[in-house]
C-alpha cells in the first residue's frame, strides 16, 4: 500500500478511535502518523492504542509513526463560591494567592510564577480569551486588573499570559512521567507544549536521550519571537494555532504560519500545521468550505503534515475526516499552481556535499525521465534534505533501521521501506530498483536516482548519486561492484 500524495496526515486517537477496526480504517483512509494526546487518557489506554498501531504496522508491512503529545503546565484560576461569577467591562477584578473561594470581585490564581512575571499593562486571558483582563497594578502575590472584556468566569478556567515570558519550565512533573512512559513505550516523536525558549527543548531532548525525536509546539508569542533559536535545537515543529490564536490577534496567525513553514523547509525539518482544521466534522459528516480552504492553504504553503485532533479522537466521523484530508491533499497536489508555488518558495541551500547531491537529484528528476529518488539512510538526515527540495517524483527512503523509517513517516513525500544492510553499491542499486517496482513507482522500463554513502551503514557519508535502470539485468551488466 502506497500513498498517492506527498503531505502527511496526523490523526489523534481517543475514545472514538480506540479499537483495531477503527484505527486500521484510519490508516487505510490515509493516516500516516498517530498522535497520543497525553492531556487525556491513562497510560494503560495509550499503551493499548500503541500496541494496536504496531499490530497494524506488522499486518500491512508499512512503517507507522507514533507522536506522543505532552500536556505542558496548565494555568487555571481557582474555584468560586457560586461556581461562577459575572464580570462586567470596566470593573476591577483581583487575582491573588488566597485559596478562599472567589466571587465577582476576586479569585485565587494559584501560580506565584505568574505574579512574579506580571507587569503593569500586561494582559491575562481567561477561558480561551473569552474574558480579558488588563493589569493595573501587581505584586508578588496579587494583580489588580481592569476587565476589558467581561462575561461569565467559572471554576478552574484556563489562563493565558501572552505579554510576558513566564518563569515556568515547559515540562511539569506529569510531563516528565509521560515523557519517560512514551519513550519506553516506543514513541517516535514527542510534541513539547508550552515552549518559550530553546532551553525548554534542550531539556526535553536531554530527558529523551535519543529515544524519540522532539517536536516543538509553537503556541505562545514568546516561542514565535524566539523561533530561530528554537528551530535550531528542535527535530521538528508544530504550528499549534489554537493557543496562538488566543494569545495573538487572530489575523496575525496566518502570516506566522506561512513564515514558520518556510523556515522549517529551509532547515530541512518537518512541520505540522494543527488545530481546528476540520473542526465541524466533529459533529458533521461534511466540512465547511472555509475548513477545506484552510487545509488546502497549509498544503500550498508546503507543510510536511496536517493534523486532526478532536475530529478523529472524539468526533462522530473520524474516518471520514481522514478521507476528507486525503481528498483535499490529492486535489491540491494535482493542481499545476501547487508546483509553481512550491518551486517559487524553495530556498537554495548549498553548504555541504550532501546539499549539492540532493539538489542535483531534484534537478535531474525534473529534466529527465526519472520515476523516483531512492535514498539510503541511517539517521534520516539525508532524506530530510531531499524533502526540502520538494521534488516532483516520489522519495523512497531505504533503511535497515525501523526507528529511522518510522520517524520519516512525518516527512513530506517520503515512502519508507525497510531493507537489509548492504555492503556493496551494486547491491544498493538493485534493492532500490526492487523497492521502486514493488511499490508501483516504476517498472523495468524506468530509471531511478539512487543516493547513498560509501562506506555503507555509517551516518553522514552521503557521497554518491547514480541514475540507474530499474531492469536488474542492466544493473548487473553496467554497475560497478
Amino acid at each position: 500500500m502506497r500513498r498517492l500524495r506527498n503531505v502527511k496526515i496526523v490523526a489523534t486517537l481517543g475514545p472514538a478511535s480506540a479499537d483495531y477496526k477503527t484505527i486500521r480504517a484510519l490508516f487505510e483512509a490515509g493516516a500516516d502518523v498517530f498522535r497520543l494526546n497525553m492531556s487525556h487518557g491513562s497510560h494503560d489506554e495509550h499503551r493499548a492504542r500503541y500496541d494496536i498501531i504496531r499490530q497494524i504496522e506488522a499486518d500491512t508491512g508499512r512503517p507507522v509513526a507514533v507522536l506522543a503529545d505532552l500536556q505542558g503546565p496548565k494555568l487555571r484560576v481557582g474555584t468560586f463560591a457560586a461556581v461562577a461569577a459575572e464580570l462586567e467591562e470596566g470593573q476591577m477584578f483581583r487575582l491573588d494567592l488566597d485559596p478562599t473561594e472567589g466571587d465577582s470581585h476576586r479569585v485565587c490564581l494559584p501560580h506565584p510564577e505568574i505574579f512574579a512575571a506580571l507587569e503593569e499593562g500586561a494582559r491575562l486571558l481567561v477561558n480561551d480569551g473569552k474574558i480579558r483582563l488588563k493589569v493595573i497594578d501587581c505584586g508578588p502575590d496579587f494583580a489588580n486588573c481592569e476587565v476589558m472584556v467581561g462575561g461569565t468566569i467559572s471554576n478552574r478556567k484556563g489562563v493565558n499570559v501572552p505579554d510576558v515570558v513566564l518563569p515556568l519550565a515547559a515540562l511539569s512533573e506529569k510531563d516528565r512521567v509521560d515523557l519517560e512512559f512514551a519513550c519506553e513505550l516506543g514513541a517516535d516523536w514527542l510534541a513539547l507544549s508550552f515552549v518559550q525558549r530553546a532551553e525548554d527543548v534542550i531539556e526535553a531532548k536531554t530527558l529523551a536521550k535519543g529515544r524519540a525525536q522532539v517536536l516543538s509546539k509553537i503556541e505562545k508569542p514568546a516561542a514565535e519571537r524566539a523561533f530561530d533559536e528554537i528551530l535550531k535545537v528542535s527535530d521538528g515543529i508544530m504550528v499549534a494555532r489554537g493557543d496562538l490564536g488566543v494569545e495573538l490577534p487572530v489575523e496575525a496567525v496566518p502570516p506566522i504560519q506561512k513564515r514558520l513553514i518556510r523556515k522549517c523547509r529551509a532547515a530541512a525539518k518537518p512541520v505540522i500545521v494543527a488545530t481546528q482544521m476540520l473542526e465541524s466534522m466533529i459533529e458533521s459528516p461534511m466540512p465547511t468550505r472555509a475548513e477545506v480552504s484552510d487545509v488546502a492553504t497549509a498544503i500550498y504553503e508546503g507543510t510536511d503534515a496536517i493534523m486532526l485532533s478532536a475530529e478523529s479522537a472524539a468526533g462522530r466521523y473520524p474516518v471520514e475526516a481522514v478521507q476528507t484530508m486525503n481528498a483535499v491533499a490529492k486535489s491540491v497536489e494535482s493542481d499545476l499552481t501547487f508546483r509553481d508555488i512550491i518551486e517559487a518558495s524553495r530556498s537554495a541551500v548549498r553548504q555541504t556535499v550532501t546539499d549539492g547531491i540532493v539538489a542535483a537529484a531534484r534537478e535531474i528528476a525534473e529534466t529527465t525521465d526519472v520515476s523516483a529518488i531512492c535514498c539510503y539512510t541511517q539517521s534520516g538526515k539525508t532524506v530530510g534534505l531531499v524533502c526540502r527540495e520538494r521534488p516532483r517524483v516520489p522519495i523512497i527512503a531505504l533503511s535497515p533501521i525501523t526507528q529511522t523509517l518510522r520517524k520519516l513517516c512525518l516527512n513530506w513525500g517520503v515512502h519508507a521501506v525497510r531493507c537489509d544492510e548492504v555492503s556493496r553499491f551494486k547491491e544498493a542499486v538493485v534493492n532500490a530498483a526492487r523497492a521502486a517496482r514493488d511499490y508501483g513507482f516504476a517498472d523495468e522500463s524506468h530509471q531511478i536516482i539512487v543516493i547513498a554513502g560509501v562506506p555503507f551503514n555509517v551516518q553522514g557519508t552521503t557521497n554518491i548519486l547514480r541514475v540507474a535502470p530499474c531492469d536488474e539485468r542492466l544493473i548487473y551488466r553496467t554497475d560497478p561492484e
